[in-house]
């Protein structure tokens, strides 16, 4: 029987900051060439509230993965691979470059379950952002930690069935992980260090960030439709990406409803992140 982690349930914390330019800066630099941003907008591009409110723990308080060590405001959930699942994030109000915001987060679920790969356990979180004293977004997060790797994981996924309307190529280069890395002070070593994500972890390369996936998907359909203003956008990981081959980013133009789907996909044309988008048009 898995351990409850029941009293967890609730527990809060908040951070407030100013979103100064420098990690906006860093994001532009970080995807030139992959991406077009409005370099005159002082309002932060959707998804990119990422690279603030940050968790910043000390060097002695990572675990052995580079995550830090469970029991502050995560449960101390004892399986060792944990991986960012899915998101649903609502838009309100836009956050302003320079001004004051807050990020109140709580822990709202934590559900153990029995998978294909062993015993699992999600644990979703619900972050509100606040601009000064107005609500910016609300985004909930799913964690999912899971068994160790008994050896190298062989991972398949479904093929893509839909016929996309644009998509690009991307390239994830180790300097691109890196500097992803860097920017969202995440020091989880399946990302960099590939002596540990294939020895350890049991993967075949180094492991594509999945914020940084739902921040390509979301970039590409804002590139695609400029004027049009993001309400909603929700993102399930359903296949690793690996730094070992290029991957595209795809999209289909929005709906009458005006939700666009989203993907990425591998070499293989296989799935690995599914996503939409509510687009005001």
């Amino acid at each position: 029987m898995m351990e409850s982690y029941d009293e967890w349930i609730g527990r809060s914390v908040s951070i407030q900051e100013t979103l100064t330019e420098y990690p906006w800066h860093a994001m532009q630099a970080t995807l030139a060439g992959i991406q077009e941003i409005d370099k005159e907008s002082k309002l932060l591009p959707a998804l990119w509230h990422w690279l603030y409110f940050l968790d910043l723990p000390a060097q002695v308080d990572l675990a052995s993965d580079g995550h830090e060590k469970r029991g502050n405001f995560l449960p101390p959930v004892q399986l060792p691979r944990r991986m960012w699942a899915a998101g649903t994030i609502d838009f309100h109000n836009p956050l302003v470059l320079g001004s004051s915001a807050r990020k109140q987060s709580q822990i709202k679920s934590i559900e153990p379950k029995q998978g294909k790969s062993g015993n699992l356990v999600f644990v979703t979180v619900q972050h509100d952002v606040f601009n000064d004293s107005s609500l910016a977004l609300t985004e909930n997060q799913t964690i999912v930690y899971r068994e160790a790797a008994s050896s190298t994981i062989e991972i398949h996924g479904k093929k893509v069935t839909e016929t996309a309307d644009f998509e690009k190529s991307v390239d994830p280069s180790i300097s691109l992980l890196f500097r992803y890395s860097a920017l969202t002070f995440n020091a989880h070593r399946i990302h960099y260090d590939r002596e540990y994500a294939t020895e350890t972890e049991g993967y075949p390369g180094l492991v594509v960030h999945g914020p940084l996936l739902a921040t390509l998907l979301m970039g590409f359909v804002q590139e695609k439709f400029p004027a049009a203003e993001v309400s909603s956008f929700q993102f399930r990981a359903l296949k690793p990406v690996f730094d070992l081959t290029n991957f595209k980013v795809c999209g289909q133009n929005p709906d009458s409803e005006g939700t666009a789907k989203l993907w990425i996909a591998d070499e293989e044309d296989e799935l690995c992140m599914q996503a939409t988008a509510k687009l005001l048009i």
